[in-house]
């Protein structure tokens, strides 16, 4: 989609949180590396440029440095922190560490009248991260704000080039949206033109275009990504499609009979269920370590599905659930590592043979919920926790059997349906049960036992990158334990994980 923000991405840690905050206020915006060519950027007809903020020094010999043909066109442009740093260095201005670091809030003072800060007050916090300052404005530049230490924001409203040292993009700055509506409407003259209803209708005309009557099979696991992804494919193709649910085994309790009832009866949609559990169940037979597990389950969820695909006949596309941050992550931009270099985007390896199909490629995962809830989908599918690909194999501390897999999934299940009845799913980030290798002893009904202990696990997040531990009351702890031990076989003592991310990851393995 054209007519939008482009953003440069530096290697800021907000980057992502920049693009949603710019698609929010209803504007295409998309993210790419920093030294992507000027054909590239134009291919997009951007209304406005943001080079994103980073890690780098500006003045250092390796620093991160776009094509200068960029500086050339007449698009208005907005850096942030290092983008501030880095408009100061081309147009001759002066960059240098700082004396004095600014992380954290900090007050502003807007000193001149400025497109970018028009009808704001004259002093608010913002967010700071930096240890490089602008010392010296380049010629033609005025500074319009400013903080006790540093020069805070600069601009050139003849050239349309406009820098702040702080992150608008973050919650922390004050009037951060205002500043980013400004820059986006007022200075780019960008429109609106991110909507989902207007988004559906044309995917499903590019799906129609791109596959033609050939047919299409699609990895369903019951998550939101893929989920949504297979709705919106049978709404453009129908019978075309066939989605392939392997059962490792490994599933949420009931996993494949909710997959078949929702998606192939309610949605209408060709399912071939494949129960793979045992074979599952004989490859990570007394396997403890948990890389060792993940990379089984992975090459053996590959295996079976390749298998599967190959058995049908006249297959021409594989669609996947890909979204937005896979495609960052794996393009390895700004000074990130490709952390999914090992294979193609969505998972799936490319010498399969098929051409692919990746419909929300450009979404993130609150844009996908938006378009499933759009298409008609329940609350209950979109708004589902989520569910680590190797499933329940790295929530079972230790070996893996089928005894430790069932009494796992009766207690994950009483937890999450406790959660639901006392309206607290949707209030928390993510919950679910883990079962540790260790043993204790019990008594139950004057009989002495020794069974395993069940971590229950709930925290409190929005990004997943940081997260608290959930105070649950105490009472509810009290009837889920209570629930656990009286209903679940091998497990007579039940622990809440009371440990935050970070130091601790969310889930245990």
């Amino acid at each position: 989609m054209k007519n939008g923000i482009v953003i440069l991405d530096f290697g800021s840690q907000y980057n992502q949180l920049l693009v949603k905050k710019i698609r929010k206020m209803g504007v295409v915006a998309h993210l790419i590396p920093y030294n992507s060519s000027i054909a590239t950027i134009q291919s997009f007809e951007p209304k406005g440029i943001v080079l994103s903020g980073g890690p780098a020094s500006v003045y250092l010999d390796n620093a991160f440095m776009p094509d200068k043909a960029l500086f050339d066109l007449n698009i208005p442009i907005l850096g942030i922190c290092y983008g501030m740093q880095l408009l100061a260095k081309i147009y001759n201005g002066k960059v240098a560490r700082a004396d004095i670091h600014e992380y954290g809030q900090e007050e502003i003072t807007v000193q001149a009248q400025s497109s970018l800060f028009q009808g704001l007050v004259s002093r608010f916090k913002v967010l700071m991260s930096h240890a490089d300052s602008v010392i010296e404005l380049p010629k033609g530049f005025a500074q319009t704000a400013q903080t006790t230490d540093a020069i805070a924001a600069i601009e050139n409203d003849d050239l349309l080039r406009y820098g702040v040292q702080f992150h608008p993009e973050v919650e922390l700055t004050e009037n951060g949206i205002s500043i980013l509506e400004n820059f986006v409407f007022n200075i780019a003259k960008a429109a609106k033109n991110w909507i989902m209803h207007d988004f559906i209708t044309t995917k499903i005309n590019e799906i129609k275009t791109q596959v033609g009557n050939q047919k299409v099979i699609l990895g369903l696991s019951g998550g939101l990504d893929s989920s949504v992804a297979a709705v919106l494919l049978q709404r453009a193709i129908g019978n075309q499609l066939t989605c392939i649910f392997v059962d490792t085994g490994l599933m949420r309790k009931d996993e494949g009979k909710l997959v078949q009832e929702t998606y192939g009866k309610h949605f209408d949609m060709n399912i071939q269920y494949i129960d793979a559990s045992h074979t599952f169940y004989d490859a990570l037979a007394d396997v403890t370590d948990p890389e060792t597990k993940r990379k089984i389950i992975g090459k053996l969820f590959i295996d079976v599905f390749d298998k599967a695909a190959k058995s049908m006949e006249g297959v021409s596309f594989l669609a996947q659930g890909t979204i937005y941050p896979d495609v960052i992550e794996s393009q390895g931009i700004g000074h990130a590592a490709a952390i999914k270099s090992h294979h193609n985007v969505g998972g799936l390896p490319e010498k399969m043979g098929f051409k692919l199909v990746e419909p929300l490629r450009e979404l993130f995962k609150s844009e996908v919920r938006a378009i499933g809830k759009e298409m008609g989908m329940h609350s209950d599918l979109l708004n589902r926790h989520p569910f680590p690909g190797p499933g329940l194999g790295i929530r079972i501390l230790g070996a893996i059997t089928p005894e430790k897999v069932a009494s796992l999934q009766e207690a994950d299940a009483i937890f999450i349906a406790e959660l639901r009845k006392h309206n607290l799913y949707d209030k928390v980030g993510q919950a679910f049960v883990a079962l540790l290798p260790v043993k204790s002893v019990g008594v139950m009904g004057d009989v002495r036992t020794y069974a395993y202990t069940a971590v229950v696990r709930s925290v409190d997040t929005t990004d997943f990158m940081t997260a608290k531990w959930t105070r649950l009351p105490y009472e509810f702890l009290d009837l889920v334990s209570a629930r656990i031990i009286n209903e679940v076989k091998g497990i007579n003592r039940v622990v809440y994980d009371i440990s935050s991310k970070p130091p601790a990851t969310i889930e245990w393995e």
